[in-house]
């Protein structure tokens, strides 16, 4: 593990923080009464947010095994969360138990349960760095430790981009991440987004800004230029349910609307 030990790390439980909230949302533990505060006020806006949470997830175990199961080897995953079982690396190294996995997050407390984020099958590789996601040089330069930037690589962006504004530089990190990969990667990417109910959309935002954080929704043409000079994969960029749902991990769900959030896997030519 990179550069940090886990038993000095202090979490903040006076305010809410995103990967414990999306732990809330997915039924786990490892969240606190602020954060279980803030994501019943989002769910008073949109009763379906345990919905995304898991429909983002069960994306995340489609794409990692149709990723395994076409050949990739490597995976760098940004904005990793909590780990919930299975983790990404369980499920490429299923498919593929020579998978090298690469888990990168900032927030404390997953690097508190990073050890869990390191079971590897004896075949193949996995590590955690502590680094933030706007601090691309820093990942990729601590990454080459374990993958070959030589050899395709899956990079995962799943559920982070929507909590970067425009004025961070959201497009400019994909277009420096995706860059440093070889020809044959792929970009793997999941975002929320306010085009189905604009409304309520606009309210989660001014929630989280409320409370110092950002939440930049964006719609389907915004979220599919992130893929720009990819190849992208079939359907495209779609509501995130409906990516090849014949891999299996199909999240039944409340109400006839769709959930809010679109999906896309790309190949680097």
């Amino acid at each position: 593990m990179t550069g940090h030990d886990p038993r000095a790390v202090e979490i903040d439980t006076s305010k809410p923080h995103l990967a414990r909230m999306y732990d809330w949302f997915l039924g786990g533990k490892d969240n606190y009464p602020v954060d279980e505060q803030m994501a019943r006020q989002l769910l008073a806006l949109d009763a379906r947010g345990r919905d995304m949470a898991r429909v983002n997830r069960a994306f995340m175990h489609r794409a990692t095994r149709w990723l395994a199961e076409n050949g990739i080897r490597q995976f760098l995953d940004i904005g990793t969360g909590i780990p919930t079982e299975p983790n990404l690396h369980q499920i490429a190294q299923r498919a593929a138990p020579d998978a090298r996995v690469v888990y990168c997050d900032n927030d404390p407390i997953v690097l508190a349960h990073a050890a869990a984020l390191l079971r590897s099958t004896p075949e193949g590789a996995t590590e955690y760095i502590q680094a933030d996601a706007r601090r691309p040089e820093v990942i990729l330069e601590a990454a080459g430790s374990v993958l070959d930037f030589d050899e395709p690589i899956a990079l995962s962006l799943l559920a982070l981009l929507h909590f970067l504004d425009d004025e961070d530089g959201a497009s400019e990190l994909v277009d420096r991440l995706v860059e440093r990969l070889p020809s044959g990667s792929y970009l793997v990417l999941s975002h929320t987004t306010g085009d189905f109910d604009p409304d309520s959309a606009a309210r989660a935002s001014a929630l989280y800004k409320a409370r110092g954080m950002t939440l930049r929704l964006r719609s389907h043409a915004e979220v599919a230029t992130f893929f720009d000079g990819l190849e992208l994969v079939e359907p495209g960029v779609s509501l995130s349910a409906d990516w090849h749902p014949e891999l299996g991990e199909v999240v039944e769900v409340a109400g006839d609307g769709p959930i809010p959030g679109y999906a896309g896997v790309a190949r680097k030519p």
